[in-house]
């Protein structure tokens, strides 16, 4: 069994060895290149299951009926004689599957051994003791298929028979092994049978596919799990699929042969619905599997952080209207997909209050963020990087509609508050020849405010200039009379240099800067030896004092 470990890749398929590539489909059922017959006995679906003579025409039908591939493929391995339950505890290298929804089941019915000592429980001829012979309905065979098989070929291709040729059964002139199946599952595993012997499948559609890679999982043919992946993902993708593909079995989403067809699922919901904004009321419908590909994404394009939070628990209260559902899926499922490193110290404080949230965590995600906040741009950067390959990219900014800022805010002697912006090479070339970006809202004396960045003409209309303003939320017909002052870092000291201070009396919707704040063309502000640029980052400084 030592051997067979070592020789097996993950998942089955004996790796490098001239058994995982050849073509031995001419032997297939073909009585002299076998050792066994496997005998396939067919017995009705599940009552609540679909036959398999109506057919999935769809993958909208193969979904509305998946229920009866969950239920799983009990497995019987038989003699004529007895039944055996290969589970017990003293047959070491007996399977023990655990979850038969999940997994096929074997049982091993063996003759009376050498010395005449029955192996069963005197005079349990029905096997009660074995709960799936109890849940079988062993009377109900509507047809038996006999099939000729080669058991080092089947051995090679999958773990699972492997460990069941090898179980002690007693050599012998001709054995038999029994599988009991539905209906429904008797197509996929006549190809999975096949594909185990030529390496290939016939079927083409994606239902069938679908059927053939449930039952390459339950068999742990690992080999026909990638060929099946393989092909649905070159199949047009659409959002009933992708839904799917993410809605499948765990034990058929945790395999490795199908990591990239969930990855291409993730994708493509991800690409689907980039813009959430445009599509919140879409969004909002998808299943816990969809939102997550969604949330998931560094693309997103969405105005903040806070906004992507604030959905989350529209989508949550909207799904999960139980609070102790909504907090158990809030802590395990959607809450790691929320940046709270990137939410402004305003909504952070929210999250502490929000009952959505099991305090303990709420307290957790917000002392990680701060501590975050906190950080050198240069720390940030390396803890983002080294999240590159991670499930979850909590330090990871996405591509916010509003630019974050760190913010340090002042109660005495005056109310003031000093506002870093951070702007990388790449997105002020995006500004070219009159874009403009926006900066996350901050706070002063209560009121909200925000920093807006240009590409611009200069007054007199003669070359496009880099310009920073700085803008009033609308609220009311309050008014703010506001000092400010405008710095940028620059080579060779790095350190802050002003570049522009003023004062202004602002009401909602205002907005007051300077068109040409470095005083320079475009190009000269773009040029590689900009002395603005460091490391290819624009570090800007607003400092507001509320005026008396």
């Amino acid at each position: 069994m030592a051997n067979m470990e070592s020789d097996f890749s993950p998942g089955g398929g004996a790796s490098g060895s001239v058994a995982a590539d050849a073509d031995f489909g001419f032997a297939f059922d073909d009585s002299n290149f076998s050792d066994r017959v496997l005998r396939i006995e067919i017995i009705p679906d599940l009552p609540e299951s679909k036959s398999d003579g109506d057919g999935c025409s769809s993958i909208a039908d193969w979904a509305r009926n998946r229920k009866r591939r969950r239920e799983g493929v009990d497995v019987i391995v038989q003699d004529e004689e007895q039944v055996l339950n290969c589970n017990l505890p003293d047959t070491e290298d007996g399977l023990a599957y655990e979850n038969q929804d999940e997994e096929a089941v074997a049982m091993i019915e063996e003759p009376l051994s050498d010395d005449g000592f029955n192996l069963n429980p005197a005079g349990d001829d029905d096997d009660h003791s074995n709960p799936s012979s109890q849940n079988m309905d062993f009377s109900t065979v509507l047809r038996v298929r006999n099939i000729h098989i080669s058991s080092p070929i089947l051995a090679a291709k999958s773990p699972f028979f492997y460990k069941l040729f090898s179980n002690g059964m007693k050599e012998s002139e001709q054995r038999h092994v029994t599988l009991q199946i539905h209906v429904s599952e008797e197509a996929a595993l006549l190809d999975l049978l096949h594909f185990m012997y030529s390496n290939t499948l016939s079927t083409t559609t994606p239902t069938a596919l679908l059927d053939v890679l449930m039952a390459a999982d339950k068999f742990e043919v690992a080999s026909c799990m990638r060929y099946c992946s393989r092909l649905l993902r070159n199949l047009p993708m659409t959002l009933e699929s992708a839904l799917l593909y993410l809605d499948l079995p765990s034990s058929v989403l945790m395999a490795d042969a199908v990591q990239a067809l969930t990855e291409a699922a993730n994708q493509f919901l991800a690409a689907q619905y980039k813009d959430i904004t445009k599509f919140q009321e879409d969004v909002l419908n998808l299943p816990l599997a969809g939102i997550e590909a969604v949330l998931s994404s560094d693309d997103l394009q969405v105005a903040s952080e806070d906004a992507v939070y604030d959905f989350v628990l529209k989508w949550a209260r909207n799904h999960y209207p139980k609070l102790e559902e909504r907090r158990e899926v809030l802590a395990t499922r959607l809450g790691r997909l929320i940046r709270f490193p990137y939410m402004t110290c305003r909504k952070l404080k929210k999250v502490l209050t929000c009952n959505d949230f099991e305090p303990e965590l709420a307290s957790k995600v917000v002392l990680e963020a701060l501590f975050f906040k906190a950080e050198t741009s240069y720390r940030q950067r390396t803890l983002a990087a080294e999240e590159a390959n991670a499930t979850y990219h909590r330090f990871v900014e996405r591509a916010y509609k509003y630019r974050p800022v760190k913010v340090v805010e002042f109660e005495l002697p005056r109310q003031q508050c000093v506002v870093h912006l951070d702007l990388n090479h790449e997105e002020c070339a995006h500004l070219f020849p009159a874009g403009r970006v926006y900066s996350q809202a901050f706070h002063l004396a209560g009121q909200g405010f925000f920093l807006s960045a240009h590409c611009n003409m200069d007054q007199q209309s003669s070359f496009h200039c880099f310009g920073l303003f700085l803008g009033m939320q609308e609220k009311g017909s309050v008014s703010f009379a506001v000092d400010y002052e405008f710095a940028a870092r620059t080579k060779p000291s790095e350190e802050y240099a002003s570049k522009y201070k003023g004062n202004y009396t602002f009401t909602g919707g205002k907005a007051v800067g300077y068109r040409n704040l470095f005083s320079l063309p475009w190009t000269a502000f773009m040029a590689d030896d900009s002395i603005y640029f460091i490391k290819g980052v624009l570090h800007l400084r607003a400092e507001l004092t509320i005026r008396h």
